[in-house]
């Protein structure tokens, strides 16, 4: 199929912002803290060595010793029904691990496979069980939330790997009803980042238990009692109670497959982190002999069974073949019946006849189910409570293709084909919304940031869908969003980079130095469409060698125009395929995209002009074959293509600009409709 792509800054009109939204910034959340805790904030706590527990000093005296945070979870209720009702499941553990990107996840979860003898000893196994998607394989990066469980001591353990990444967030808040505890993973030398935050902040909302597992101790810059200090101050600004403060720390090399309660004395393998999670992580608390209930948390599709709803049960007994209600959380309901029921065992989805309330199971055979509806009892079934995630902040419109290669790539290329994958998408991917725009052809798609967005673009693109997009100019009286963003650069080129990001309309409120490796860590407050564009130019700016992570903050008033790119770009002046005498004359203009044999349509981008403002080129000039006065021509030196990818296409284009995705090819162009003068 074919379409176009436009981004747009999300923006909220002041009226219908969501309050959490406000209180919700950086620095609020630290003068809180502040103000709540005293002039002993963050510094005055205890360390006890024998448990690796961590304490705050203002704590009750008669508190001092905690056998773990949760060890007297089963006080968090306050009704006496419940009380009566609710019972504790301890042969089963479910837990989430959660991480920022790249500090560990995946390699912990394949290392605690292998050592639970999931696979046999003579198995080849990958690196990266869990990331089981194409696209999550050539990325590096987790995308969708897995499941799998092991068995250590007569204990189940529930195990699900959630994406690091901020624009998958989603993914994050949606499993978290799954679980009662969560590990942390945090790296021993960067210690708590944006994600972490996010995901901690999240999970300590439900009340779940926490157990920090600081990863990759093995490197040899590892600063361990500082990743703990600030994982601590981290709980503190997040309004932690008392006893999820009192984490227990695990030390680990995850890609090794060992771990410790001590940063020096680690076993030879997981023992000990398995050991904290059947101590630390309480049992599921159920309603044994209540009615059915499982909230449908996620949801895959089978070509042989259908629709399969993923989710936990937290009352009753679910049977296979048993008739069941599926209710909403606006009370309005419809029946339906479970042909087969699977439970998690190991890496693969086993057949199961019955699955009891506080465990993790997989139902086939009610086709209509969505995420967030409760497969209960047919006969008083009630609806769980909805799951609610946070608001996008980034927004693109989709559209049909409408450029002259239409078609010939693409399988999908109308507008109700268009429509129909868009709709669809939204029966899984609970962080995202799509709206009706303008014309009937085109809609709007808003998601976390531009990540999320490419990687549903790069799925349709796969499936031989083809479309278009680009970006428009938002309203200046509304709210936009603001993001934090944290840089790690290298000394030398921190100048190069403060100068970037405040040309963005970003705010320094924090420069710190990162162990012994001459590394800065520099955190911004700045606008979410100051980011379009801001990963290549850093790289740019550092010479490859910085690395930029973002995460939502809150929404805050309009700070004014800002451009996000300083040159313009090259733009064919008529339809035809390039030629090596035309490139050799255009490229003394700025750097071009396309090479020669590449056929171009005109307004179709082929380079990035070498000043601002755009510039129309002639790509598909001949060279006159008159007057020539030697057999032997002239060499033509023609210097190397820029190949920019789906991401750097979306970051690169401005308003007037958009991109066309189809199955084999990633082009820009000019949007006809702006009516633009190129100079």
């Amino acid at each position: 199929m074919e379409m176009a792509v436009g981004i747009h800054n999300y923006v909220t009109p002041i009226s219908s912002l969501n309050p959490n939204h406000r209180t919700s910034s950086f620095s609020s959340s630290i003068l809180k803290t502040q103000l709540s805790i005293g002039r002993n904030t963050l510094s005055s706590y205890s360390f006890s060595t024998k448990s690796q527990s961590f304490y705050p000093s203002r704590r009750n005296p008669l508190h001092s010793f905690i056998k773990c945070s949760v060890s007297e979870a089963e006080a968090i209720d306050t009704s006496t029904e419940q009380k009566v009702a609710l019972v504790r499941r301890n042969d089963i553990r479910n837990i989430a691990i959660v991480a920022h990107v790249d500090h560990g996840k995946t390699t912990l979860v394949d290392a605690m496979l292998k050592q639970a003898k999931v696979f046999r000893d003579n198995q080849v196994v990958e690196e990266r069980i869990m990331d089981s998607n194409d696209l999550e394989r050539e990325r590096g990066i987790t995308i969708l939330s897995k499941n799998t469980s092991i068995t250590y001591k007569d204990t189940k353990m529930n195990i699900i790997d959630t994406p690091g990444h901020s624009d998958f967030g989603g993914e994050v808040e949606r499993v978290l009803n799954m679980v009662e505890g969560i590990l942390l993973v945090v790296d021993s030398v960067e210690g708590p980042m944006p994600q972490t935050r996010f995901v901690l902040k999240k999970a300590l909302e439900f009340g779940h238990a926490v157990v920090v597992v600081v990863n990759k101790i093995d490197r040899p810059s590892a600063r361990p009692e500082f990743v703990i200090n600030s994982t601590f101050e981290l709980f503190i600004e997040l309004n932690a109670s008392d006893e999820q403060c009192d984490f227990q720390a695990v030390y680990a090399s995850g890609i090794k497959g060992m771990a410790g309660l001590s940063p020096d004395n680690l076993a030879d393998d997981l023992g000990p982190l398995f050991e904290t999670i059947i101590r630390c992580i309480p049992g599921p608390q159920i309603k044994k002999d209540g009615a059915l209930q499982m909230l449908v948390t996620s949801t895959e599709y089978d070509e042989h069974k259908g629709r399969v709803a993923i989710g936990r049960l937290h009352a009753g007994t679910l049977t296979r073949g048993m008739d069941v209600r599926i209710c909403t959380p606006d009370d309005a309901c419809r029946f339906g019946k479970v042909s087969e029921l699977f439970v998690f065992e190991k890496f693969y989805r086993a057949p199961a006849e019955s699955v009891e309330a506080g465990d993790i199971c997989a139902v086939c055979g009610v086709g209509d189910v969505q995420i967030g509806e409760t497969i209960a009892c047919k006969n008083e079934g009630k609806a769980l409570p909805a799951i609610r995630v946070e608001e996008p902040t980034v927004k693109m419109a989709f559209s049909i293709n409408t450029s002259p290669f239409v078609g010939r790539e693409g399988k999908y290329v109308t507008s109700r084909n268009l429509r129909d994958r868009l709709y669809r998408e939204l029966e899984r991917n609970l962080a995202m919304k799509v709206e009706d725009g303008e014309t009937a052809d085109t809609f709007l798609v808003s998601g976390r940031g531009t990540l999320h967005l490419t990687i549903l673009i790069e799925n349709m693109r796969r499936e031989n869908y083809e479309f278009m997009g680009g970006l428009r100019k938002v309203d200046d009286k509304l709210l936009e969003p603001y993001e934090i963003a944290t840089v790690e650069v290298p000394e030398e080129h921190v100048g190069s980079v403060v100068e970037l990001l405040g040309r963005r309309r970003g705010q320094m409120f924090d420069m710190q130095g990162l162990g012994n490796e001459g590394t800065t860590i520099l955190k911004y407050k700045i606008p979410t469409r100051g980011l379009l564009g801001l990963r290549n130019a850093i790289l740019t700016a550092s010479r490859g060698t910085a690395i930029l992570n973002t995460i939502f903050d809150s929404y805050g008033p309009w700070c004014g125009d800002m451009s996000t790119r300083d040159l313009g770009s090259l733009v064919a002046f008529e339809d035809g395929t390039t030629t090596s005498y035309a490139l050799c004359s255009s490229q003394d203009r700025g750097q071009l995209f396309v090479k020669p044999g590449t056929e171009v349509y005109k307004g179709m981008i082929v380079g990035i002009h070498q000043r601002p403002g755009d510039l129309s080129l002639n790509v598909c000039k001949k060279k006159a074959a008159t007057n020539v006065r030697s057999n032997k021509e002239v060499s033509v030196v023609l210097d190397t293509p820029m190949d920019y990818s789906l991401d750097d296409c979306i970051e690169y284009i401005q308003e007037d600009e958009l991109v066309e995705v189809t199955p084999k090819s990633v082009r820009m162009l000019k949007n006809p409709k702006m009516n633009k003068k190129s100079r």
